[in-house]
């Protein structure tokens, strides 16, 4: 039951708030330095997602001055379906894949929350099945696409309630922050409002990403 009061209350997020923030512009450039690649949690308004996405483009635009940065949301339906996280996962892959044969110097950051997480663990080989708004992975970014991932930050993340993280070749360029309290990615979790926190940590996350690239 919080876990479903976590991802309802995602969708009352927007609100009057919403219009008194303006989401960040990345570079419009086809092959910008670093494309900044984020799936947005369950009914997360914003861009690129109002609670984590967006800062987390604004934190790095601040922190990457010498770079060129481009932005991509992650195309699915961010619900409460059962192939919800399948369809992010394939959209996240085919879009990595597509930019990297236009641009082959260009690297990627990779922002995923709540569900979101569960998008791009499946899309580096770590399987969401089980978890909640999870599912099997359908598509893995491809072994010569790997070393061009500069980083991976991920919020709220539903494998942690299952004991899992990131493990293996991405793990050393991974962040990932749990709330205490978030019953979407602490077992036995109980503070709705944690999950829905993590703005805070997205200057963090983006210092982390700059020592990355």
């Amino acid at each position: 039951m919080r876990i479903r009061l976590c991802l309802a209350a995602l969708s009352l997020v927007g609100g009057a708030g919403i219009v008194t923030l303006s989401a960040p512009t990345a570079s419009a450039a086809a092959c910008a330095d670093i494309d900044v690649v984020a799936a947005r949690g369950t009914f997360e308004p914003g861009t690129l997602g109002l609670i984590v996405g967006d800062p987390v483009l604004s934190a790095l635009q601040r922190k990457l001055t010498g770079k060129s940065l481009s932005s991509y949301a992650v195309n699915y339906p961010a619900d409460l379906s059962l192939t919800s996280a399948a369809q992010g996962n394939a959209d996240l892959v085919n879009h990595v894949k597509a930019q990297a044969t236009a641009c082959p110097n260009q690297r990627y950051i990779l922002v995923g929350y709540s569900q979101g997480a569960n998008v791009v663990d499946n899309s580096i080989g770590i399987s969401s099945a089980g978890a909640v708004v999870g599912s099997p992975i359908v598509a893995t970014l491809p072994a010569a696409v790997e070393p061009r991932v500069a980083a991976v930050l991920l919020f709220g993340n539903p494998i942690r309630a299952l004991g899992k993280s990131v493990t293996g070749t991405y793990q050393s360029r991974t962040i990932d922050f749990c709330a205490t309290g978030d019953p979407v990615c602490e077992n036995g979790g109980d503070d709705v409002l944690a999950h829905l926190g993590y703005t805070t940590d997205a200057t963090s996350a983006a210092t982390f990403a700059a020592g990355k690239v």
